[in-house]
């Protein structure tokens, strides 16, 4: 082998891509930063910091809502505090900075919160289930009333309310500190879980050898994250074991930590079953059919498990509260009253509420005929196409809000920022082609005496 002495030209952009997100034969890279470009919070973190702050206390001085209130003064302080320590625009200061804004905008509004009891409806309904589900065997009540009587989530929401109904009150059985944790745990091993955290821990710094901030922490600190995680959004915990289920997905293997995942999601709540074909998709195309359907018969066999025995012991509350309710046709009206597309269809057409449902079935056949056509082969790709899908059926389903949007935004955001700022979160399979023909890049090309990567000697 004959080593020539030239100069290395720059590696094309999907040779950096291997690089930095894979490595040499799916190893990290110990390589840093393909672009030498740094992101904006490098060098503008002040000014986001203080967007953020003007958000918060904008939504503390117009809101009605108690806990939303108390969440923009804290917030207001946090992010103040964190755009006065970005202004030095030195890696600890930034560092320094995220903690505060972390600190402002969820630690101290939830402990704030859980203190004094005060909280959105949906945690007394969560904690209520737990109580039902531990005495009863269905967290559902036989004859709901008002709308607080009822409980749109699948029977796997009503976990988070069980410490309180086993330990009684207290903080750490607050169902809001368990959402709260199940979210923040989901998001750290979804960063993990693809054999890239080494290099995206570095790569979220401003520079070579700076102190990391850690690509939760900046998820967990903003806006449309912080808000729910203060006043007990039940969406977190959902979307969080999206996030790892498509993580694991992409990484291949054999398939039953990701459908594990899968299942604990979808037995949650309805707005988690999409996931359930793209991730399933995503498995086949990195780690091929068997992987996937075992990966589908571990989903099914956890959400049966939860869902199957509770609809079986009351079907008929079952129906009213997790049916009918969420889709506007319960005794009583739901109250998520957003303007969307299904809520305006159902107040002002005719049979309005049955052509937002109908609409709503042709969004789920687009999304899956779009799955058999093109199916996603990245993690990213498959993010973004369940992000789609549950875009429209938030902005078509009758009874909606604007909060449930958190879930594709998260879904976005998260994969799209790994992605660009470091490994993606679809490395070594699903970060490649299905079958892929890699070249070397010209450096190596060089080294190899010519010959292509992959090919025999």
């Amino acid at each position: 082998m004959t080593i020539t002495k030239t100069a290395a030209t720059p590696a094309s952009r999907p040779a950096r891509g291997v690089l930095t997100g894979v490595g040499h034969l799916g190893q990290p890279s110990p390589l840093g930063p393909a672009s030498g470009r740094r992101p904006f919070l490098a060098h503008r973190a002040w000014a986001y910091w203080l967007g953020c702050a003007g958000f918060a206390l904008t939504l503390a001085s117009t809101t009605g809502l108690g806990p939303h209130r108390v969440w923009g003064a804290c917030a207001a302080v946090g992010y103040g505090t964190a755009a006065v320590l970005a202004v030095r625009n030195s890696p600890g200061w930034r560092r320094a900075a995220a903690w505060a804004a972390l600190l402002g905008a969820v630690l101290v509004p939830l402990a704030v919160l859980v203190v004094s009891g005060d909280a959105q409806s949906e945690v007394g309904v969560v904690e209520r289930s737990g109580a039902l589900l531990l005495h009863s065997g269905s967290p559902y009540l036989p004859h709901p009333v008002h709308t607080v009587d009822y409980d749109p989530y699948l029977p796997g929401m009503a976990l988070f309310g069980v410490p309180r109904a086993l330990f009684g009150p207290g903080p750490l059985t607050d169902a809001r500190v368990w959402f709260c944790l199940t979210f923040l745990t989901c998001m750290y091993f979804a960063a993990r879980g693809n054999g890239g955290g080494v290099v995206r821990r570095r790569q979220f710094a401003a520079g070579s050898g700076s102190t990391p901030v850690h690509p939760v922490l900046l998820l967990a600190a903003f806006p449309a994250v912080a808000l729910p995680l203060a006043v007990g959004g039940v969406d977190l915990p959902v979307v969080g074991l999206m996030c790892l289920s498509l993580a694991l997905a992409g990484r291949g293997g054999s398939g039953t930590a990701a459908g594990l995942a899968m299942g604990a999601a979808a037995a949650l709540k309805w707005t988690a079953w999409p996931l359930l074909p793209v991730g399933l998709v995503l498995l086949a195309v990195t780690a091929g059919r068997r992987p996937a359907l075992r990966a589908a018969v571990a989903a099914l066999s956890v959400a049966a498990s939860a869902v199957v025995p509770v609809a079986l012991a009351d079907p008929h509350a079952f129906v009213e509260h997790v049916v009918l309710f969420p889709l506007g046709e319960g005794g009583v009206r739901s109250p998520a009253t957003s303007p969307l597309p299904g809520r305006l269809l159902a107040l002002y057409a005719p049979d309005g509420a049955a052509l937002a449902t109908a609409s709503l079935v042709a969004a789920a056949v687009g999304v899956t005929v779009s799955l058999l056509i093109r199916p996603p082969r990245t993690v990213r790709a498959a993010a973004d196409r369940l992000a789609v899908g549950l875009g429209l059926a938030i902005c078509l389903i009758p009874a909606t809000r604007f909060g449930y949007l958190v879930l594709p935004l998260v879904l976005t955001g998260w994969f799209r920022y790994t992605t660009r700022t470091g490994g993606s979160p679809a490395t070594t399979a699903a970060g490649l082609p299905a079958c892929p023909t890699l070249k070397r890049p010209d450096s190596e090309h060089r080294l190899s005496g010519g010959r292509a990567w992959g090919r025999p000697r």
